[in-house]
């Protein structure tokens, strides 16, 4: 495999998208090697076919605001790829959302997917509406509007989406309630659905759930125990809220929570009410922690990240590339054990490098939080059945499934000297299955 040819002829396609770009170079450096092992892989163009979605819908979204004056957003889909099962991806209403992010965060999804072993592809979609500040009615109508254009490429077995950032239950709702409508039927189209009508147990703490187990199984790999440990996340929403949760029950300390304002450090830890407290300030929709230490009459500290922190265990929870080699640099001088992302690319790529270097233990995005997209699979089950879990069989399936991913990341990314090279090892286990299935059903 040419990896400098193919990155150059993608960036001369697609100019600009950086984090599509910067995702791809991840994935083509850590399957060179399992790929030139392939000689059917490069006949059938398989890299060429992988790096481009098969679709891409853009749309304008018309709405109206309380004042009655009519808002223009922009509204995305991105179908990557469906070799192993239907379009799946969250949806994300952020002023930030573009197409180069999209296309990152569905490439990454048609391996983290892949790594759940269930039948999902990989697709995102979002726009560049924020609900921050919006009132529900606005919320509703912009939703819908959303969906009056994209229902006709949605369906059970074609695309499933989810919620994501600046989307939850809410705006699933609407979502969901449209979409029905203009479709007629009432399938399971959506995850991260209300319990009311067809929503899983633990959804919406299942990717810090999952994230904590797969750290949990990191440090076991090492004979580690995770009791006593000090951990740094960052964010406060749904994420990070469910690592706390995790995190504590397993035994472990958060110390840290942050928001765009800065972060906050509790020393006593984050356990308890101080977690029920996190989903205030979340609904709050002024989305900062600072109140957090003006409660808890603990240390805030403006504009900071909470990577400067002395910890055992960083687990960045928040937005891509929120921790850089500065960062990194840090948490090694720091003696951090494990770093693991439980948003999706939390780290640059140099500091992805500087940790692997260093043989720090190093948990990719595509794994790590794998977790919240594989209980939205076992909520697509629970529609097709017609049929609901307990939080207890919830749990349990997500448990044995990111074990299972865990195990996957070792088999591929063992190295000779002992060291787990997870950012390999997530990488070629997913690519080996899509690759299979693509190669399995020809040219299409």
């Amino acid at each position: 495999m040419k990896t400098e040819q193919i990155l150059s002829a993608l960036e001369a396609r697609h100019p600009g998208e950086l984090e599509f770009l910067q995702a791809v170079k991840e994935v083509l450096i850590s399957i060179e090697d399992v790929y030139n092992q392939h000689p059917e892989f490069e006949k059938a163009s398989i890299i060429e076919r992988l790096v481009e979605p098969d679709r891409v819908f853009t749309f304008k979204v018309p709405w109206v605001d309380d004042k009655g004056k009519v808002q223009v957003n922009i509204g995305y889909r991105v179908q990557f790829n469906n070799a192993i099962g239907p379009y799946k991806g969250g949806i994300r209403f952020h002023a930030s959302v573009n197409l180069s992010g999209l296309k990152f965060l569905g490439f990454e999804q048609t391996f983290k997917n892949a790594l759940t072993t269930l039948p999902m592809g990989g697709g995102k979609g979002g726009s560049d509406f924020s609900p921050k500040g919006k009132s529900d009615a606005e919320i509703m109508r912009f939703s819908q509007s959303f969906m009056l254009e994209l229902w006709r490429h949605l369906g059970p077995d074609t695309d499933v989406p989810a919620g994501d950032i600046g989307v939850g239950a809410r705006e699933v709702g609407y979502m969901y309630g449209m979409y029905k409508k203009l479709a007629r039927e009432n399938t399971g189209t959506f995850t991260g659905k209300g319990l009311d009508f067809g929503g899983s147990l633990i959804r919406p703490e299942a990717t810090g759930f999952g994230g904590l187990y797969f750290v949990h199984q990191m440090l076991k790999n090492k004979g580690i125990d995770i009791k006593g440990k000090t951990v740094a996340i960052s964010g406060f929403g749904n994420v990070a809220w469910g690592a706390a949760l995790k995190a504590v029950e397993l035994g472990a300390k958060v110390v840290t929570i942050s928001g765009p304002d800065g972060y906050v450090y509790d020393p006593n830890g984050v356990s308890g009410e101080k977690i029920d407290y996190m989903l205030e300030l979340r609904n709050s929709g002024e989305d900062i922690v600072a109140p957090y230490a003006e409660k808890y009459g603990v240390e805030f500290f403006p504009g900071k990240r909470p990577w400067q922190q002395k910890v055992d265990i960083a687990l960045p929870c928040a937005i891509q590339n929120e921790l850089n080699l500065e960062d990194a640099k840090n948490l090694v001088n720091n003696k951090v054990t494990v770093v693991a992302e439980i948003s999706n690319m939390g780290c640059t790529a140099e500091a992805v490098d500087f940790f692997i270097e260093n043989e720090v233990m190093f948990g990719p995005g595509k794994a790590v939080n794998a977790g919240g997209v594989a209980t939205s699979g076992l909520e697509m089950t629970q529609n097709a059945m017609h049929i609901s879990w307990t939080s207890e069989e919830v749990d349990a399936k997500l448990h044995q499934i990111m074990n299972n991913i865990h195990d996957a990341c070792v088999t591929y990314g063992k190295q000779a000297n002992g060291y787990v090279n997870y950012v390999k090892g997530a990488n070629v286990a997913g690519f080996m299955k899509v690759a299979k299935a693509m190669m399995a059903q020809g040219v299409i």
